[in-house]
């Protein structure tokens, strides 16, 4: 992309599951929010440990001068606590740790985002879970373990009157009815504009069935409310992983027998 680009001091180190301590790491990504010459930090890869420092960072800096923080998975934490504390955008899109399996077209949402060139989405194909109908609003959310992790913290999700995009990987099924079970009590899928979910991705079973896939696990928690409800978006834990601009608006349109539409409106944004 012909972009310069600085490695953190943690990239290569090891501290039991962690690349290094949670006060390095902070330290580390300190750093980088804290340089005027550095335009974008890129995430390296997720798997957990985000949300464990946090709270050591300072983000007063970055404050006045923003810049693109990427990744997803793990890095829901960073998108859903600079978008609450902060009201800034951050871009939901693949890491290092994924490029030899990406699709160009993944690769390329990233660059365009990145450059500000447009940002646009492959029509969706028709689903039987799907809900027709239209909504604007802020693009908000990631991964569900994660979102789940952050309830009642100062990173946790507001979700009124957003659009709530939502994704997972390797989780037992009767875990995603339980998070859901979660986001429902806290009448946080209530005020909605509509919900956008990407690939759930590798779902495990027991031995005695669930009965439902994450798909219809989702549909079941959402049904009493009138919004729109598109699945199969193309980001997630897939290789087709688009990028999305977390905070950013967005128009939701799902026909009832169509192609559905994701479109980014750049121009919208505070």
């Amino acid at each position: 992309m012909g972009i310069g680009a600085r490695h953190g001091n943690t990239i290569d180190q090891s501290y039991r599951q962690f690349s290094d301590t949670d006060a390095r790491r902070a330290a580390d990504l300190q750093h980088y929010l804290d340089r005027d010459d550095i335009r974008a930090i890129w995430c390296a890869r997720g798997g957990y440990g985000t949300a464990r420092f946090i709270d050591r960072l300072d983000w007063a800096i970055f404050a006045r001068q923003p810049k693109w923080l990427v990744g997803y998975s793990d890095i829901t934490a960073l998108h859903c606590h600079i978008g609450r504390q902060l009201g800034i955008s951050s871009l939901h899109a693949t890491m290092p740790v994924n490029i030899a399996t990406n699709t160009p077209a993944a690769l390329q949402s990233l660059y365009n985002a990145l450059f500000g060139k447009p940002l646009t989405y492959p029509p969706i194909a028709p689903n039987a879970l799907n809900r027709a109908g239209r909504a604007t609003g802020r693009l908000v959310g990631g991964n569900l373990s994660v979102l789940y992790s952050l309830a009642a913290t100062p990173s946790d999700l507001l979700p009124d009157s957003c659009i709530l995009f939502l994704e997972d990987l390797d989780e037992y099924l009767y875990h995603i009815d339980r998070m859901m079970l979660a986001l429902y009590r806290s009448d946080k899928l209530t005020r909605l504009a509509g919900i956008v979910v990407g690939g759930m991705t590798d779902m495990r079973d027991n031995t005695i069935p669930f009965g439902k896939n994450a798909q219809e696990i989702i549909a079941e928690y959402v049904a009493e409310y009138d919004y729109p409800v598109l699945f199969d978006f193309p980001a997630g834990h897939i290789a087709n992983n688009q990028a999305l601009v977390m905070g950013g608006n967005y128009v939701l349109d799902i026909p009832a027998q169509a192609p559905a539409t994701l479109r980014y409106l750049p121009d919208l944004l505070q």
